[in-house]
């Protein structure tokens, strides 16, 4: 098994010590719970380190949990981070938007692909030194296939990225393959398709849908501006990426290369009709020039296969369940 024969995801066994990286963003809090829940141990790596980090967690749960200081863009952070004695490592600190990172390519590489060499490279040098041994599962994306045919995309699929976000997630593959090849540090690599759920940021397009839908029911406007709903995505609920992410560091094969989606698409217009229905409302979409993005992917869905063959991992919660759930999070 990758971290110990012994663990099991929520059984009767020692707990793991788990570092995870970007700790407090959108994934990171839903990993971050979930391990408490499976009993582990875990240590936030989250830029700045601070304690008050932790408030979406319960004052109990928080207070078992290490906090420290990560800097992707400095050496010696990422060589502090390792030091420890480790059993996995969740690498999900990262440029994380497509929007952000066109604004700033060179800051998207510097942190998603150099920060990903900084951290494995310290990684891989603990390793040798007989301090820890961790697994370490880098959080890639399946935007890194980039155009390709109408249908899923799977592992051995050739690279395609064709957003500055994209391309520096294959700049972070091969760096981590790299220092993983050279120390034999156990490294496996998930790709997961987009995902949505509670909490996540209005620069999301799900998010800012319903924002602009509920914005439109108050003002009593019939229409909202949008981007480009052509494009077909696979979507599904982060705690189903979360789920896929625990089942890789017990079942996944250091080496490997995991997609991480439902295996079904969805037409951008198509969940737009969703949440009208789910709303009960009566807009109809206006494109705006200004949301139009160059490069858009038109058809971007994953085949799990090798996932689900590995883990016996499956979506465990429907588009319409995590909707309602987005939209009754957003109402309280």
């Amino acid at each position: 098994m990758p971290i110990s024969s012994g663990w099991r995801p929520g059984g009767e066994t020692p707990p793991v010590k788990v570092l995870v990286t970007g700790a407090d963003g959108f994934v990171g809090r839903y990993l971050v719970r979930r391990l408490l829940a499976d009993g582990h141990s875990v240590i936030a790596a989250i830029r700045g380190g601070a304690q008050g980090a932790l408030s979406w967690l319960p004052p109990e749960a928080a207070s078992g949990v290490q906090t420290i200081d990560l800097e992707l863009t400095d050496t010696a952070s990422c060589e502090a981070a390792a030091a420890r004695s480790l059993d996995a490592v969740v690498h999900l600190a990262a440029v994380a938007s497509t929007r952000e990172a066109r604004q700033d390519p060179g800051a998207a590489w510097t942190v998603n692909a150099a920060g990903t060499a900084r951290l494995a490279e310290a990684l891989g040098a603990a390793r040798a030194a007989g301090r820890s041994d961790p697994l370490l599962l880098v959080v890639s994306s399946g935007e890194v296939y980039g155009n390709g045919p109408p249908w899923p995309r799977n592992e051995a699929d050739e690279l395609r990225p064709q957003s500055p976000y994209a391309a520096s997630k294959v700049g972070a593959e091969v760096a981590a393959r790299e220092v993983a090849r050279r120390t034999g540090l156990r490294t496996i690599v998930a790709r997961p398709f987009q995902h949505i759920g509670p909490e996540q940021g209005p620069i999301y397009v799900v998010p800012s849908l319903i924002r602009r839908i509920r914005d439109a029911m108050r003002t009593g406007a019939d229409t909202i501006t949008t981007g480009n709903l052509e494009p077909v995505r696979d979507i599904s609920d982060v705690r189903d990426t979360v789920s896929a992410y625990v089942a890789l560091l017990t079942h996944g094969t250091p080496g490997e290369t995991y997609n991480v989606a439902r295996g079904e698409g969805i037409a951008l217009r198509d969940l737009l009709g969703r949440l009208t229905q789910l709303l009960g409302a009566r807009v109809k979409p206006e494109t705006d020039p200004a949301l139009l993005r160059a490069g858009d992917i038109p058809h971007l869905v994953g085949d799990s296969t090798r996932l689900r063959e590995a883990t016996g991992w499956t979506p465990a919660h429907s588009i319409d369940q995590t909707l309602q759930d987005m939209l009754d999070a957003q109402a309280d």
